[in-house]
C-alpha cells in the first residue's frame, strides 16, 4: 500500500482481535490495537504494537484511548473494528437487569459511543470504514444466550441504520456475523455464568449442568468451528474493497441459518433451532 492505513480495533487480547490485528500490521497496516486488561494492553506492546487500555463500560476509558491514538495520527483514523465484546450465558428469566445492563453496556453502548467519537473524523478527512463484528447470534437465537442474541441484534439495527446515514459520505459500514470461531469465548463467558447465574435456584438446573461441559470443553465444542482467520479474510475485503458489502457471513452455520431464516416460517425455524439445543447439551 503506497499509503500506510490506519485502523483502531478493540478486543485484541486474543482471538478474532488478536488475530485480525497481527494479519493487518503484517499486511502494513498502523495498528492501534486495544485491549480492556492492562496487562494485555502490556503483552500487545511486546509483540510490536502501538497498545492502548480501552474499557467499553467505560466512558473516559473510550475517549481518552482515541484522543491518545488521534494525537498520534494529526487527528485522522482510516477504519474502526468494533470487535470487543462478551457473552452473558443463561436463560432470560434467570437475567437480573445489572447483568442485562452489564451485557449491554459493552456489546452495545460502549461499542456505538467509540463509533460515534470516531465518525466525525471520518466526516472531515472525507472517508473511513467501520466494521462491527456481530454473530449468527444477531441474525437467529438460540436457548440460554439471550443476553448475547440481544446485544448483536442490537448491533445488526445500528449497523444497517448507520450505512443508510451515512450513504453519499465515503464512510463504508459493514457487519461480520460470524458462527463458531476458535477463541477464549466460551472460558470467558464461563466466568460470566458463574459470576451472574444462580443455578441452583433456576427451572433450567438441569439445562445448565449440559451447558457447562460446553462451555468448559477442550477444543472446538461446536461443528464447523472455523479459525479466526476465517474472520480476517471478510475483514480485508470490508477494508480494501471498493464495494464493501453490508453483510459478511462466516461459516457454515450462519449461511445455514441465514437462509433458513428467510425460507422457514417462525415454527419451522424455533424447530430447528430447539433441536440445534437439544443436541449441545
Amino acid at each position: 500500500m503506497s499509503k500506510q492505513k490506519t485502523i483502531l480495533i478493540t478486543g485484541c487480547s486474543s482471538g478474532i482481535g488478536l488475530c485480525c490485528a497481527l494479519e493487518l500490521k503484517k499486511r502494513g497496516y498502523r495498528v492501534f490495537a486495544t485491549a480492556r486488561k492492562t496487562e494485555d494492553v502490556t503483552l500487545l506492546a511486546q509483540q510490536g504494537f502501538e497498545s492502548f487500555q480501552l474499557d467499553l463500560s467505560d466512558s473516559d476509558s473510550i475517549h481518552n484511548a482515541v484522543d491518545k491514538i488521534l494525537a498520534l495520527t494529526g487527528g485522522r483514523l482510516d477504519a474502526l473494528f468494533n470487535n470487543g465484546a462478551y457473552g452473558q450465558p443463561g436463560a432470560v428469566e434467570d437475567l437480573q437487569r445489572q447483568v442485562l445492563e452489564k451485557q449491554f453496556s459493552v456489546n452495545v453502548f460502549g461499542t456505538q459511543e467509540l463509533t460515534n467519537r470516531i465518525i466525525p473524523i471520518m466526516r472531515q478527512q472525507g472517508h473511513g470504514r467501520i466494521i462491527y463484528n456481530g454473530s449468527v447470534l444477531g441474525i437467529i437465537s438460540l436457548p440460554f444466550r439471550g443476553a448475547y442474541n440481544a446485544s448483536k441484534y442490537a448491533l445488526e439495527g445500528l449497523a444497517d441504520t448507520l450505512r443508510l446515514e451515512l450513504h453519499g459520505s465515503d464512510i463504508g459500514v459493514s457487519i461480520i456475523e460470524p458462527g463458531p470461531i476458535s477463541s477464549d469465548f466460551r472460558k470467558n463467558a464461563y466466568a460470566q455464568y458463574q459470576a451472574n447465574i444462580n443455578k441452583e435456584n433456576s427451572f433450567f438446573k438441569a439445562n445448565y449442568e449440559g451447558m457447562e461441559a460446553r462451555l468448559k470443553k477442550q477444543g472446538p465444542a461446536a461443528p464447523f468451528t472455523l479459525p479466526p482467520e476465517a474472520v480476517y479474510k471478510k475483514l480485508k475485503h470490508a477494508l480494501e474493497s471498493a464495494q464493501p458489502k453490508a453483510h459478511y457471513y462466516v461459516t457454515f452455520p450462519t449461511y445455514l441459518f441465514g437462509t433458513l431464516k428467510r425460507i422457514l416460517p417462525a415454527k419451522g425455524l424455533d424447530w430447528v433451532l430447539r433441536k440445534v439445543s437439544k443436541e449441545e447439551n
